[in-house]
């Protein structure tokens, strides 16, 4: 998909399309999830820091995403695709590997010849995207080729919103210029020993041969290296790709100094994490917690328990015990929890069990204990006004005291709402008290803007309208 979270925005949101939006965290750390191709025009990008795409394009629409819109586009697209094969390999929400050959088109493709099977691919991608546009009223871009490696190069060359087909036989002739950062597995350190090695791009890693790149990046990276810069690659499509972990972090707008703030955060961590092994089923044995500090020095700590669990304490108590490990003296700007080596099963942790249930009657001796005292308390003061006179009256509340305030309401750019009188629409942005509101649908005109209080009772949030009617 083109820009996904931005596109989704945009035919979401009428008043945006055709113009820049940014999607990402909004804080001052926050970083931009996915800009659209209006925004990509003034240098934004994906990755990039949230305060200095600000910069580069002010004007943009900047948005928090809103992952239950996203992730309703992606079951449709997905569904699409597993109709054409059941071997379809999500890469993320918006990507996919689709083994056309798997499914019903596939004794045709195996019948045709190289030009005919050509044509073939290309009216089913055709057809592909005319669907998605139908049932999404988004762009897609096809990437067709014989192996993920060139396919996945095809879907880059395509976007946005575009079709391109490698056939078999100019695999080579398609990769030699390009750089050597668009293979797989080479990243910024890997660039780095190439260019002062004198590779550029991927000819001159073929030109180089295996063994040069192995002496250079070791046997496994330099041979898998070099099969790919020949455009060699067997890897099959591998429907419903087992996570290998399940983690959440946070980057705090200031950075985090004290020892038991930083311990809360890692108690909200975890039991986010855990929200999220539970809503998947799974359960693990390896705890990690990892650790960015404020000189940007990131840190991993973890820990294997004696069987998999999905305990929130046993998790809790165990990312603590990692962070003691850590030295936070100067400050931490981003916090992770994690678990890996996942199982479908829990097998509870007895010593843990035992000391939660020794807690759990501590606790309940405390509070036995605290009772005898205030009723021997109230026993003492019965007898003292026997002998001294009537009670003394007690004290009225303070009118106002011991009532909790109500809540703020918090509303985020881009969110879902509806109010009673104008019917749906959603946050331009909020602030001061007031939150400003843009009614319009999916299905309407650009709509207008109004200003409530951000407490105005009449005002909800809503779930994501669907983008086709």
């Amino acid at each position: 998909m083109d820009a996904f979270f931005a596109a989704v925005e945009q035919a979401a949101k009428p008043s945006l399309r055709g113009k820049p939006v940014v999607v990402g965290g909004l804080g001052g750390r926050g970083v931009v999830s996915t800009a659209s191709y209006e925004a990509r025009r003034f240098g934004v990008h994906s990755a990039m820091p949230m305060a200095q795409a600000r910069r580069l394009c002010p004007n943009a629409a900047f948005l928090a995403g809103r992952f239950p819109a996203y992730r309703e586009v992606s079951d449709i697209v997905m569904g699409l695709l597993r109709e054409l094969s059941p071997l379809v390999e999500p890469l993320s929400l918006d990507e996919a590997f689709v083994d056309l050959e798997a499914g019903p088109y596939g004794p045709a493709l195996a019948a045709a010849g190289p030009q005919e099977g050509a044509q073939l691919v290309l009216a089913i991608a055709e057809d592909l995207r005319a669907d998605i546009e139908a049932r999404t009223a988004l762009t897609g871009s096809v990437g067709a080729a014989g192996s993920k490696l060139m396919a996945k190069i095809a879907s880059e060359q395509a976007k946005p919103d575009g079709l391109v087909l490698i056939g078999i036989g100019s695999e080579r002739a398609v990769l030699s210029p390009l750089p050597v950062r668009a293979l797989p597995g080479v990243g910024p350190a890997t660039e780095q020993v190439l260019r002062r090695a004198g590779l550029l791009t991927v000819a001159d890693l073929a030109a180089a041969g295996e063994g040069e790149l192995v002496q250079l990046l070791g046997r496994a990276h330099g041979a898998g290296l070099y099969a790919t810069s020949i455009g060699l690659d067997e890897r099959p499509v591998v429907p419903d790709r087992d996570a290998k972990s399940v983690s959440v972090e946070d980057t705090f707008e200031v950075d985090l100094a004290d020892r038991d703030h930083i311990l809360h955060q890692v108690d909200v961590l975890a039991a986010r994490c855990v929200q999220r092994l539970h809503t998947a089923g799974r359960s693990g044995r390896t705890i990690v917690l990892k650790v960015r500090r404020f000189d940007f020095s990131t840190l991993t700590r973890s820990e294997t328990l004696r069987a998999p669990t999905d305990d929130e304490a046993v998790i809790a108590e165990t990312a603590r015990r990692l962070a003691a490990q850590v030295d936070t003296t100067g400050g931490v700007r981003l916090l992770g929890v994690g678990v890996s080596q996942l199982a479908d099963y829990t097998q509870e942790d007895l010593f843990a069990q035992a000391a939660a249930e020794a807690q759990a009657e501590a606790e309940a001796e405390a509070q036995a204990q605290a009772a005898a005292r205030a009723e021997a308390a109230v026993e003492e003061g019965e007898t003292a006004t026997g002998s001294e006179g009537p009670p003394e009256p007690e004290p009225t509340a303070v009118r106002g005291e011991d009532v909790e305030p109500p809540a703020i309401r918090h509303w985020r750019p881009g969110q879902d709402v509806t109010h009673a009188q104008y019917g749906p629409g959603w946050v331009q942005g909020s602030g001061v008290g007031r939150v400003t509101v843009r009614f319009e649908t999916p299905y309407s005109l650009p709509g207008r803007v109004r200003t409530f209080a951000i407490d105005d009772p009449e005002l909800e949030p809503a779930d994501p309208l669907p983008l086709r009617a």
